[in-house]
């Protein structure tokens, strides 16, 4: 976290203009044109100095979406929190909250992903008793909530990526539905709260924007 963010300032984007520029990124990362390869110590050398970034993302902990190179963004453009199946905790709301109130950040995604195996493991713990390590569990209870009305008879493929998606849907949920949310929400600056489902095979985000 960085101590020298002023609280209350301005943010240098719009919630708009920081999605627009998420979707940029992910255009170019999927095009194989990614910008940023290597950094020039000038950038890293600025950067030590306070970070701004345009977006918070909360994500899942899989190696295989790591937000900066799906967005193709920079150091210090994205303040990215992950975590196992991208669910809220004390700690994660702690870390939101942060972001929100000194790091002004116009823009949060909660960030999914096909395929993902921990709302895998919650399926299979809600619809057929599996059995999990104790810590294990207690991350598949912050998902569980979010597939009660899911259709335990789809195909399996088509279960899980509904899962993957009403995951999203349920962590926004609570995020903008508590305390701290209220506090973001009346900011005039236009602050933003949206859900994503990115496709590793593909590379692509789907933002849940309805």
């Amino acid at each position: 976290m960085d101590s020298t963010s002023g609280h209350g300032t301005r943010p240098a984007y719009t919630a708009d203009q920081a999605l627009a520029r998420l979707k940029r990124g992910n255009v170019r990362f999927v095009a194989g044109h990614a910008r940023f390869p290597t950094v020039q110590k000038e950038i890293l050398a600025n950067l030590a100095k306070g970070q701004h970034p345009f977006a918070t993302i909360l994500g899942c902990s899989d190696s295989r979406v790591p937000p900066e190179l799906v967005f193709d963004a920079s150091f210090g453009e994205l303040f990215v929190i992950r975590v196992a199946g991208n669910v809220l905790g004390p700690s994660i709301a702690g870390t939101l909250q942060y972001a929100g109130a000194h790091l002004r950040t116009p823009l949060l995604v909660v960030l999914g992903h096909e395929g993902c195996g921990a709302v895998e493991a919650a399926l299979a713990d809600v619809f057929h008793g599996a059995e999990f390590g104790s810590r294990v569990e207690w991350l598949l209870e912050n998902i569980a909530p979010a597939l009660q009305e899911l259709d335990p008879n789809l195909p399996h493929v088509q279960l899980l990526s509904a899962g993957v998606e009403a995951n999203v849907r349920w962590t926004l949920r609570q995020i903008v539905e508590s305390p701290e949310w209220t506090a973001h929400a009346g900011r005039d600056d236009g602050f933003k709260a949206l859900g994503a489902v990115y496709d590793i095979a593909t590379g692509r985000v789907r933002f849940l924007e309805d």
